[in-house]
């Protein structure tokens, strides 16, 4: 195939393949991506109970499993979703009853409330997110219906995963926005183990002959927090990668008194805010009879907008890879939803 193979057209332009970077601290991840990293976020003794309750919850915890290209994965961590006891907006504790949380194109349980530790962790790192949210661009599409107008974003729902050992991982994505919709903002939480959080940008199309992908990686210390800022999910995806090898954590603060313990695990608790105007109820169905996700379009946006969304059959992620071929691009106005920062916009402008 080496000599039947066309040689390469001298006039092409090769770009040369760009090294991984570290990005060591807040000031290298701020100007790098659209991240920021923000350390010794919790006070210490609340960050280590907070950690004690999470490992061991995490025992009940299971492994993510759905259909990729005709074969049945796992999830190479465990995991486990938690609710906020209201909507953190009227104060309705009925929201999560009417909620169907759909995951990997299934039903879910009904999601855990959150612990004690962590709606004291939430309510510190919901102060965090909107005093940054204050000082960054807003996109058209972010929800703007917010009752109190210093407060942009509520975490009213919580995903958290557990990584133990150094060859736990998940693999590069970006997260659904199904009930997040567009440019959401999404803050992660490190506690345990340090491990190191990987950025990747996906280039447009049209940009692919002039410029090449570069691999970000963040080294997460305990008690460390990411904030995922609008368009970090439209324009990047991420992972945790698998490591040769990891450092045990030792708690500042025993669990037990007198007793020292050591820990090879990683907590990651991903904060977000699940937007009234896309609540289960409102989310479109494909021909398989259920919920679709909403995908972002990552590799035809231009350099000055994000591109469009369209709702998309999931079913295959369960059905043995089987599902429809259901496609819908998303019409903010048509759909109802909003208010958002520009109710002139459209999702295709």
């Amino acid at each position: 195939m080496s000599v039947l193979k066309r040689p390469p057209n001298s006039r092409d332009k090769i770009m040369p393949r760009l090294p991984p970077l570290i990005l060591s601290n807040p000031i290298m991840v701020a100007k790098n991506t659209p991240c920021t990293l923000h350390l010794s976020v919790l006070p210490p003794e609340l960050a280590c109970r907070l950690f004690y309750t999470m490992v061991n919850a995490s025992r009940d915890w299971k492994r993510n499993k759905w259909w990729l290209f005709d074969r049945l994965v796992e999830s190479p961590h465990r995991t486990s979703f938690f609710a906020r006891r209201d909507d953190g907006l009227d104060n309705d504790e009925t929201w999560q009853e009417a909620a169907q949380f759909w995951y990997n194109g299934r039903m879910t349980d009904p999601p855990m409330v959150f612990p004690p530790e962590m709606e004291e962790a939430c309510e510190i790192i919901e102060r965090i997110v909107n005093e940054q949210l204050k000082q960054r661009r807003r996109f058209p599409l972010e929800w703007s219906g917010d009752i109190n107008k210093d407060v942009a974003w509520r975490a009213n729902v919580a995903a958290s995963n557990c990584y133990e050992g150094s060859k736990e991982s998940v693999g590069f994505h970006s997260d659904q926005m199904t009930y997040l919709g567009p440019c959401p903002t999404i803050a992660s939480l490190s506690l345990g183990t340090q491990r190191t959080f990987s950025l990747r940008e996906i280039i447009p199309t049209d940009q692919l002959s002039i410029r090449k992908a570069r691999t970000f990686n963040i080294p997460l210390q305990h008690n460390s927090l990411t904030i995922m800022h609008a368009p970090c999910q439209e324009e990047f995806k991420h992972a945790i990668p698998p490591q040769s090898a990891i450092d045990v954590y030792r708690p500042a603060f025993p669990e037990h008194p007198g007793e020292e313990a050591t820990f090879n695990c990683r907590i990651n608790i991903t904060f977000r805010f699940y937007r009234p105007d896309f609540r289960p109820a409102s989310i479109p169905r494909c021909k398989c009879g259920i919920p679709t996700i909403l995908r972002a379009d990552m590799k035809k946006r231009s350099s000055n907008r994000v591109g469009r969304y369209w709702w998309a059959c999931y079913a295959g992620a369960q059905n043995e890879g089987r599902g429809c071929n259901y496609w819908k691009v998303l019409d903010m106005k048509a759909e109802g939803r909003g208010p958002c920062n520009g109710d002139s916009e459209t999702a295709d402008s």
